[in-house]
């Protein structure tokens, strides 16, 4: 029985409408991704492998020593410090004696060092402010009583102790300064120095006579 023109235009309808989607799905296929190598190819992984893992151990290499790109490391004798941050000078211990001699003692000794005729003896030119260091923080720890000879005058007061007022950092610092103030010439005091002596003390808490202060260095 042959075919009708209906049933022809049906069949051939058909077949065009299959070879058209034969050639969208080799088209399509040619587009995809070649599925041996795991859907995608080899080389361009391997190179965003190597890429990821120089980032990652360069960034490593720069932690551990860039030393933070800081200009100074080429100089290995600057002083390194964090930008913006304010380098402050040592202060010298005169000029923190100072503070505690104005503070307690420029009251008799005056801010001249002359101390008060016949009554507080003088500083500057002293020659118990230059003298034996030892004997000059005893009467500061415990304080002087009676006379005492300075620069050939007799005074005859009391001083009292700072001991238990004053650390010994800052009586090192305020006998430096006097003994380089004034004119004065005598080597520096250290906390460590007053902190023996006023170890050595015990307890003690009388003041000090010049007959004792005198036997001290000999």
């Amino acid at each position: 029985m042959s075919s009708t023109p209906d049933n022809n235009y049906r069949f051939e309808e058909a077949g065009a409408s299959d070879d058209s989607i034969q050639q969208v799905h080799a088209q399509l296929r040619k587009q995809m991704p070649d599925k041996s190598h795991g859907g995608y190819p080899f080389l361009p992984l391997g190179v965003l492998g190597m890429m990821c893992c120089a980032v990652f151990f360069g960034a490593i290499y720069l932690a551990n020593y860039s030393v933070r790109f800081d200009p100074l490391v080429i100089n290995e004798h600057a002083k390194r410090e964090k930008p913006g941050a304010v380098v402050q000078a040592p202060v010298s211990p005169v000029v923190l004696g100072k503070k505690v001699f104005d503070t307690i003692c420029i009251t008799c000794h005056q801010a001249t060092g002359q101390g008060v005729p016949g009554v507080f003896p003088p500083l500057a030119g002293s020659e118990w402010a230059q003298g034996d260091e030892e004997r000059i923080i005893r009467i500061v720890l415990l304080g002087l009583n009676g006379p005492i000879k300075v620069e050939g005058k007799e005074f005859n007061n009391a001083m009292p102790g700072l001991g238990t007022s004053l650390k010994d950092e800052q009586i090192a610092h305020a006998l430096t300064y006097v003994r380089q103030e004034w004119g004065n010439k005598a080597s520096e005091i250290s906390a460590e120095t007053v902190a023996r002596i006023r170890s050595s003390l015990g307890n003690r808490t009388t003041q000090f006579t010049e007959e004792e202060l005198l036997k001290i260095g000999k």
